[in-house]
């Protein structure tokens, strides 16, 4: 029975945490692509700038709803491990942009377009997401520490 709750609780965790994620996305694919097909900023700049617009949602989101019953261990402490975590994430998802692109480009023999950029960039916040979700679960909004038992 233990597992079966533990199971559950850790679906329900990680249903909120992808629907924060979903949103977060929604926002970082739109900032991407204005910032690349509209005003023309680089795409790895981009990517940085975008993911650090959508991470502003994803820290609220997380903190108050999909983890609001764990440990709080003041609001600095958590904000770092929050910005350390996501800036490691940040620095993989934006060499995987590039990365990607650039294969990418080596299979096209051209550049690729915004299909095959959006793409890429889907790949990367997928893999991104996955190791989010056990950073939050292990580091950022840990659980509490189980009470110390007194010997008798």
């Amino acid at each position: 029975m233990e597992i079966r709750s533990r199971l559950r609780r850790l679906a329900s965790v990680g249903g909120r945490f992808l629907i924060v994620g979903g949103v977060s996305t929604l926002i970082e694919v739109g900032v991407f692509n204005l910032l690349v097909y509209v005003w023309g900023v680089d795409l790895v700049w981009a990517k940085v700038i975008a993911s650090l617009v959508a991470l502003v949602n994803a820290y609220i989101g997380n903190r108050e709803w999909t983890f609001r019953h764990r440990d709080r261990r003041g609001r600095v402490n958590e904000l770092v491990l929050f910005v350390l975590v996501n800036a490691a994430c940040t620095a993989l998802g934006a060499a995987l942009v590039w990365l990607g692109v650039q294969m990418l480009t080596g299979i096209l023999d051209r550049t690729p377009g915004p299909l095959g950029v959006n793409v890429v960039n889907l790949v990367s916040i997928v893999i991104v997401v996955l190791l989010r979700f056990v950073l939050y679960h292990k580091i950022v909004f840990r659980t509490a520490p189980a009470p110390a038992v007194a010997a008798d």
